[in-house]
């Protein structure tokens, strides 16, 4: 799911060159191999501005019901460079409200880092069921997710890069407006869980700023990582180790070998690893080959012969590090938040979304925290749906901040009653 030990590792120099997103280019680069021509990038591009919309196409869904497109948009990749992204937009049957739909953004969790592992090549059979989909549409929602830059464009995911995927969440909202017949509204609220957890605290703090063109009305984190010194510890020891080199691997391709030296951080052997996430063959293997190689060190409590240094003792590391930390902002924003947790995650440990909460109340967020007795990383997501769109709702239909809404999805839900701000 995405957010464990982000700082722990990135790969070694030039290993991971011919990788990194890719700018603005002049030249069509074909779709990456076993995609649809769809995710070809043409050379010219109406815009270089972020949120430009390059193509749309319908796409026929199933069982859904209203109207699906894949999009491709520009975003931007490290120092503001244009790059390409993809996703997915849908919209509800019928005619849109004044205003047009309002819109619910999905930032998807962890789901590999490569070319096959983007979510719109199988809308409403990857991370998010129809079942949901369909949920928002009967409610008159609009409901987009970007696959973040390097998942169906070139590059490798730049996973846990805080500002990327928010930048790539908040560009695909924009680009939405401009698919014709969709009729989507700038109003919108952003959901993601586990690494989506951590783009939606990025999104709370960037999108008033980055995005002033848009109306941000709240957004829900669920099961954001954060502490990232101390979530390096705890996944070198659990199932979720492989985490780190994803986080490494990711890091190095957003910043690059100089910022994000991989053989400062991970040895020779981590680095051969790297083909597994990189280069998947099959969508439904994007992490388990990687997965299952790091869990041979870690069974044999060896994760030493896979990371070469704590990363929080490498300067240029340490400070990459904290810039994706949502426990380093400084200042609050306006937009409302609501963190949603299971009670017993094996992931992310429940008292670092307790230590995030106050730090973030310490700065005068308008924040809410919802924890769900017995409930794992994943499975909150099922009690909590009905709870998490009725806040939505009320963010859409301006009820006051913090939400006086109690949740009910279970009995023994432990809801923060004070008031940050």
């Amino acid at each position: 799911m995405g957010r464990r030990r982000l700082f722990s590792v990135v790969l070694a120099a030039g290993l991971i060159t011919g990788l990194m997103p890719l700018a603005f280019a002049g030249a069509n680069t074909p779709a990456p191999p076993g995609l649809p021509s769809f995710y070809s990038v043409p050379s010219k591009w109406p815009s270089k501005a972020p949120g430009t919309l390059i193509k749309d196409t319908p796409v026929t869904v199933g069982g859904l019901n209203g109207n699906a497109y894949r999009v491709m948009y520009v975003s931007q990749a490290n120092k503001a460079k244009p790059v390409p992204v993809t996703g997915y937009l849908i919209v509800p049957t019928g005619t849109a409200p004044k205003g047009g739909w309002p819109v619910v953004a999905w930032d998807h969790g962890t789901n590999g880092m490569a070319d096959l592992c983007a979510p719109s090549l199988n809308i409403g059979g990857s991370d998010i069921p129809l079942q949901i989909m369909n949920a928002f549409l009967a409610k008159g929602w609009a409901f987009t997710a970007s696959d973040y830059q390097g998942e169906g464009t070139p590059g490798l995911l730049p996973y846990i890069v805080g500002a990327s995927a928010a930048e790539d969440t908040i560009n695909i909202v924009r680009a939405d407006e401009r698919v014709s017949g969709a009729d989507t509204s700038s109003t919108w609220v952003d959901w993601g869980h586990s690494e989506g957890g951590q783009t939606a605290m990025f999104v709370d703090h960037l999108a008033p700023t980055y995005a002033p063109d848009l109306h941000l009305l709240g957004v829900v984190a669920g099961a954001p990582p954060s502490q990232f010194s101390l979530l390096n510890a705890f996944l070198e020891t659990s199932p979720y180790a492989y985490y780190i080199l994803m986080v490494a691997f990711g890091f190095n391709a957003y910043y690059g070998n100089k910022a994000a030296p991989l053989n400062k951080v991970l040895t020779p052997k981590a680095l051969s690893l790297l083909p597994l996430i990189a280069k998947v063959k099959s969508a439904s293997d994007c992490t388990g080959a990687l997965q299952a190689a790091v869990a041979t060190y870690v069974n044999n409590k060896d994760f030493s012969a896979l990371q070469k240094a704590d990363p929080t003792t490498i300067p240029t590391w340490k400070r990459l590090i904290l810039a994706n930390d949502p426990e380093s902002f400084t200042t609050d924003s306006p937009v409302p938040m609501v963190i949603i947790q299971g009670g017993a995650d094996e992931q992310i440990p429940v008292v670092s979304t307790q230590l995030l909460y106050t730090h973030l109340c310490g700065l005068g967020q308008v924040l809410q925290r919802w924890i769900y007795p017995g409930q794992s990383h994943a499975g909150v997501i099922a009690p909590s749906f009905n709870d998490m769109t009725q806040w939505i709702a009320d963010r859409f239909a301006g009820v006051a901040n913090p939400d006086p809404y109690v949740p009910t999805g279970q009995t023994g839900i432990v809801p923060t009653t004070q008031v940050c701000n």
